[in-house]
């Protein structure tokens, strides 16, 4: 009699289990934030944008808000979003993903594709990453993936910032030596730039140093300390970005991250450079509205 009754007791117990198996938990989803999908219709490969807005979005329309875009979208999205979150309250965050139609266990390949500016020596590697289109991608980006911002949502022109990390602060600096005026304020942090790439970077800063003439542009490099083997290539590269100094450029850096590798940089780098980004566009006077 007692069995009788306690095994029906069990069975409702093990019910939440049964059903968590039988059916999946909701994903998380960043609060205030669109997935939108986006094709290069150059390449005719296909994209998605992430597109956080801020708590205060929408509540006039006279008022724009300043845009950081970011490459490598699925890891730097949360780290900025948590950071600006607090120190800049009213950006708009968008992020821009991978190629969508790759093997899902190689999702990020597209990056080494997208992202370099020149062809891999090892013909094994190039074959495997197609490298060297970062000129595709960068038209891409000022052409499609900006326009569409601001041609949909509430932001300013004039408050373009780009955020790169590693491989993506490569692309970023390819970006602002090659077409400046495509944002107003760069963060690269750790930028994988090899020995090669400070020379071809130099080549490209002789080269468009006309384009350039009196554009004020703003720069926020970084380095983990224990980025020892890269120190002096970031050194060299941000002596490159110095030269332009009276030009109206302004370089900081490379702040070196304290006991930080090349992984461990990371965090502390979206935070400190959210924090000079904001410290930034208040000193300079962000319009905020038309």
């Amino acid at each position: 009699m007692c069995m009788k009754k306690t095994f029906p007791a069990a069975v409702v117990l093990l019910l939440p289990f049964a059903t968590a198996h039988a059916n999946e938990p909701p994903a998380y989803e960043m609060p205030r934030t669109h997935v939108l999908p986006i094709k290069d219709s150059a390449t005719d490969r296909q994209y998605e944008l992430y597109v956080k807005l801020p708590e205060n979005y929408g509540e006039s329309v006279d008022v724009s808000h300043p845009v950081i875009y970011t490459t490598d979208a699925a890891w730097h999205m949360d780290m900025l979003s948590g950071a600006t979150e607090y120190l800049m309250p009213d950006a708009i965050v968008v992020g821009i993903s991978w190629e969508k139609s790759l093997d899902p266990e190689r999702e990020y390949a597209s990056r080494f594709r997208d992202y370099t500016v020149a062809e891999y020596s090892d013909p094994e590697r190039q074959a495997r990453f197609q490298g060297g289109q970062a000129s595709n991608h960068l038209q891409f980006i000022r052409n499609e993936v900006i326009g569409y911002v601001e041609e949909n949502y509430q932001a300013d022109p004039g408050e373009r910032t780009y955020f790169g990390y590693s491989l993506g602060g490569a692309f970023g600096a390819y970006i602002l030596l090659a077409k400046p005026n495509t944002f107003e304020r760069y963060i690269l942090g750790s930028p994988a730039i090899g020995p090669s790439r400070v020379e071809y970077m130099d080549n490209l800063e002789a080269e468009t140093v006309d384009e350039a003439s009196n554009l004020r542009v703003d720069v926020f490099v970084t380095i983990g300390e224990l980025e020892q083997s890269k120190m002096g290539i970031t050194e060299d590269f941000v002596s490159v970005l110095k030269r332009r100094a009276d030009k109206g450029w302004a370089v900081t850096g490379p702040l070196v991250i304290e006991d930080a590798d090349h992984a461990g940089a990371f965090p502390m780098t979206t935070v400190r450079a959210v924090k000079w980004l904001s410290e930034l566009t208040e000193e300079q006077g962000a319009p905020g509205s038309d």
